[in-house]
């Protein structure tokens, strides 16, 4: 692991980090048979449908930060597993709109609840969800997040 010579570097804790939370995930969901992934997928596109939006992949892409193809390829398949359905927009026919299917939905509802759960267990040491050291915390991520490192 990094160090600086006080510790890790911030560098090595952020991966650290991401690579606890996305096993626990995987590991919460495998009962459900979704992977960490399927499940930033399917409940983006949960939290998109009840703003009452019908996301293209592309806007399903820049919501969740995954690459484009992925997405594409994640579509795929659950589609063909009956979770999602793909329509080409009548408008634009090179873009593909995407929907839960009533499976789909009856599968992420009891996900969303496992994440939340698990959630409140990571965020517990900074005061739960609702804390205010949470609030900062994610504050700070967002600030990080939002910063363009190319150069």
């Amino acid at each position: 692991m990094s160090r600086t010579p006080n510790g890790p570097t911030p560098g090595s804790l952020v991966w650290r980090l991401a690579m606890k939370w996305r096993v626990a995930v995987d590991r919460a969901l495998a009962p459900l048979e979704l992977t960490h992934a399927q499940y930033v997928l399917l409940s983006s596109l949960y939290g998109m449908e009840r703003a009452g939006q019908q996301p293209s992949q592309r806007e399903l892409a820049d919501r969740t930060g995954l690459e484009a193809l992925y997405v594409s390829k994640l579509a795929r398949a659950l589609d063909a597993d009956g979770l999602i359905g793909r329509t080409r927009d009548a408008a634009d026919t090179r873009t593909i709109r995407l929907t839960l299917t009533d499976r789909g939905r009856e599968v992420v509802r009891p996900a969303i609840a496992t994440v939340r759960e698990l959630l409140d267990r990571l965020l517990a040491p900074l005061g739960g969800r609702d804390g205010e050291r949470a609030g900062a915390f994610v504050r700070e991520l967002t600030l990080l997040l939002d910063t363009p490192l190319d150069p």
